[in-house]
């Protein structure tokens, strides 16, 4: 039997291994040397032009940066429904209500119109989440916040190298939160790192990580332990050194994928675009799950269904909102694998199982 092409492989290696090795020698463990250095590397690397503040996982950069914010009970904030849960969990851990807003079926991210459509008198915020790897449409959601004197947030959690008209995401909103899991683009081991637009954001970001302190026992806000160690620090340290050329690879394999896979609707690239291919989603019009098992028991290729019940049709949520184009893609929306890890075989093999598919459901 052929071997199985997984949707996500994580590379983690020696040097990864080395790094922890030396971190554990110093016997500085928390919040040392490493961090500070992952942390203005990453800005660096990125080209952000801003401070970032590593915590300890995206989760929890979303929820400081929220705080730091000054988001709290009563608010609104406007939210995709089609993305992970954690995306409004952080606007409700505030306190605040995540207002679900529909996406656009041409980049998977916030439409602007509908954006328009739900301000209310307690909107204070829009959270656009580039998803899969591809830019929110920018400079028209910052136009609407500007007319209606809202703050944006970027969810960047799949979009490390991603840009629009040479802007990085994560250089946008007031602030921006990068995920370091396992599965995404470069990870920590588990992780997340926050853009600060301003110095007052980025000391409250320290200040809530840090259970409120920014002088030991002296205690200034309500805060938490959302501290990143310098093990993980290590590890994103040196993915940091690998991370353009793993996207690159992505990159190519989505090229390798656009021009020959068929039967099925490619991702779209918008104008002035860079996507960092976190995943590469196709839509699959008829029985996308089906397709799904047939590619694993047929191929034996993986794939994934992201996000098959949207945020807003959660038990904690429960909103009663319509919103047609997210639930088109939760029905339609397949990824596959795109990871650098990928041979030239493994690629053909995809296009191959994936053209016969389509052909035979069609």
């Amino acid at each position: 039997m052929t071997e199985f092409i997984s949707p996500a492989k994580p590379i983690v290696g020696d040097d990864e291994r080395a790094a922890v090795d030396r971190v554990m020698r110093s016997g500085m463990l928390a919040q040392g040397p490493e961090v500070k250095a992952f942390e203005e590397e990453f800005s660096a690397h990125f080209g952000l032009g801003r401070s970032c503040v590593a915590v300890n996982s995206g989760t929890s950069g979303l929820h400081l940066g929220l705080l730091a914010a000054g988001v709290k009970a009563g608010d609104e904030v406007l939210v995709p429904s089609f993305t992970f849960a954690a995306t409004a969990n952080s606007v409700a851990l505030t306190g605040a209500t995540p207002v679900f807003v529909d996406i656009d079926e041409d980049d998977f991210c916030l439409s602007p119109q509908a954006i328009e459509a739900a301000i209310t008198d307690r909107t204070v915020g829009i959270m656009p989440v580039h998803l899969y790897g591809h830019p929110a449409k920018m400079p028209q959601i910052l136009e609407i916040a500007g007319r209606h004197n809202l703050q944006v947030f970027e969810d960047a959690a799949q979009a490390h190298g991603a840009s629009l008209n040479g802007t990085p995401v994560g250089a946008f909103g007031a602030f921006a939160m990068f995920s370091l899991y396992p599965t995404k683009n470069m990870t920590s081991g588990e992780g997340g790192m926050v853009s600060a637009a301003d110095a007052e954001t980025d000391r409250l970001l320290r200040l809530y990580r840090n259970q409120g302190m920014e002088k030991q026992y002296h205690n200034e806000v309500v805060g938490l332990n959302n501290r990143m160690t310098d093990i993980h620090a290590a590890i994103g340290r040196v993915q940091l050194t690998k991370v353009d050329a793993w996207t690159q690879q992505r990159r190519d394999n989505a090229a390798f994928f656009d021009a020959h896979l068929s039967g099925v609707v490619v991702p779209p690239l918008a104008d002035g675009a860079v996507h960092a291919y976190h995943q590469y989603t196709v839509r699959v019009p008829q029985d996308r799950d089906g397709f799904s098992a047939a590619l694993r028991e047929e191929y034996n290729i993986g794939s994934g269904m992201f996000y098959p019940v949207p945020n807003h049709r959660l038990k904690p949520f429960q909103a009663d909102v319509d919103l047609p184009v997210t639930e088109k893609a939760a029905r339609e929306c397949l990824s596959l694998p795109v990871h650098p890890s990928l041979s030239d075989g493994d690629r053909e093999r995809i296009v191959e199982a994936v053209n016969a598919l389509a052909k035979a459901g069609s």
